[in-house]
């Protein structure tokens, strides 16, 4: 009978302690952040030379504690450059580290991509590009006769936009990257010639710089314009924002895969686009038909060599048409990603856009790079992750 009612007072302490633990670890982590004052003492209050319209978090419903902790732990990253905060259109937080400003611009380097793929859209909006299922090759006759691999022949646009065209990861196949980048020859549209498939069209994803760069080759040569003037005209003006600059290739197309140049506030804008169906401050820039085609996940539980727990918080990984998908906590959310930490969130959820520009660690790819991008990517991925749901 003792040993009866040792067991059970045992089982009892167990049971108590499983149930406190979740309670402990929230002690504890609460006692190695941050004191409340400290976070009371951060200013991350808009600054007036944006256009967005401002507000604070609590007029909008968030605990300004939350962004607090944030931009609290953002003070430390040394390649962040910006932070910004939008709730229900509103920007309620905003902050510059390091070089940053509201009006700095630099590479945003693969966010670009998802840029392109709007631009994409409106392109098929207005009529010059008749279908997704259009051939690739319809675009570039002059390769007709150069192209050997006959499943070339059967890329559409919609495999372009999904990453499914079968052309290989260039970021993981060093000798195509070194090629595309950095042998001093950047003319682009011929790799789609020499640079081999490694799938089937439609059958698989690999994240290709060669392809997104084309989307924008095609767009400029459907619509008769080129890529920075056609996006200028039809996407950033129609948000009362502006180009700032774009790299070029050695053939005269910008480049549909990277270094666009726009500040953090007109990345919030495109996001907003985003996150209200197409439109911005009532006009209809972009059909929401588009962007609820572009926020579809095509390809699941993408696993990259850099993508991976050890340099962020991004999880469950998806891609759509060129926006990448993911979660962390409760929440699931779009983005554009570009190297070094440069971001474009979408949070449908919480009526939320995050915005992060960084370092674009130009000519940095080896291992050492990433951790300041996953630096960047946890601050946020933990961000999001406290947010409570609505």
């Amino acid at each position: 009978m003792l040993k009866s009612k040792g067991r059970r007072h045992a089982v009892t302490l167990i049971i108590r302690a499983i149930t406190a633990l979740p309670l402990l670890v929230a002690l504890v982590t609460i006692g190695c952040g941050p004191s409340q004052e400290k976070l009371e003492a951060v200013d991350y209050t808009p600054l007036p030379e944006g256009n967005l319209k401002i507000s604070t978090p609590e007029e909008q419903g968030i605990d300004p504690l939350l962004p607090a902790r944030v931009y609290y732990e953002a003070e430390k990253l040394e390649t962040l450059y910006g932070l910004l905060v939008v709730k229900n259109g509103f920007l309620v937080a905003e902050k510059y580290f390091n070089k940053g400003s509201v009006e700095q611009v630099s590479g945003r380097q693969s966010a670009t991509k998802s840029f392109t793929s709007a631009l994409v859209g409106i392109a098929l909006d207005r009529g010059c590009i008749q279908s997704l299922d259009q051939k690739m090759m319809d675009f570039f006759p002059e390769f007709a006769d150069k192209i050997k691999d006959p499943r070339k022949k059967q890329i559409t646009i919609r495999h372009l936009l999904q990453m499914r065209g079968g052309y290989p990861d260039e970021e993981r196949t060093p000798p195509l990257f070194e090629i595309m980048f950095f042998q001093g020859n950047w003319r682009f549209v011929p790799h789609l010639v020499n640079f081999p498939l490694v799938s089937d069209p439609g059958a698989e994803f690999h994240y290709s710089n060669l392809t997104s760069h084309l989307l924008g080759v095609i767009v400029a040569r459907a619509c008769g314009q080129d890529l920075a003037s056609f996006s200028q005209e039809h996407l950033f003006s129609p948000m009362n924002a502006e180009v700032r600059g774009w790299q070029i290739d050695d053939d005269g197309y910008y480049w549909g895969c990277g270094e666009i140049y726009v500040t953090a506030g007109d990345m919030a804008k495109f996001g907003l686009l985003f996150l209200n169906d197409g439109a911005y401050n009532g006009k209809q820039v972009i059909s929401a038909e588009w962007v609820q085609a572009s926020l579809q996940r095509y390809s699941e539980k993408i696993i990259r060599g850099w993508l991976t727990p050890r340099y962020g918080s991004f999880h469950d990984r998806g891609y759509g048409y060129q926006w990448w998908s993911s979660r962390s906590g409760d929440h699931h959310f779009w983005y554009a990603s570009g190297h070094g930490g440069n971001y474009i969130v979408l949070l449908h959820d919480l009526d939320m856009v995050i915005v992060t520009t960084a370092d674009p660690l130009h000519d940095k790819w080896d291992d050492n790079p990433w951790k300041y991008e996953g630096a960047v990517n946890k601050l946020v991925g933990k961000f999001i992750k406290s947010l409570p749901g609505e």
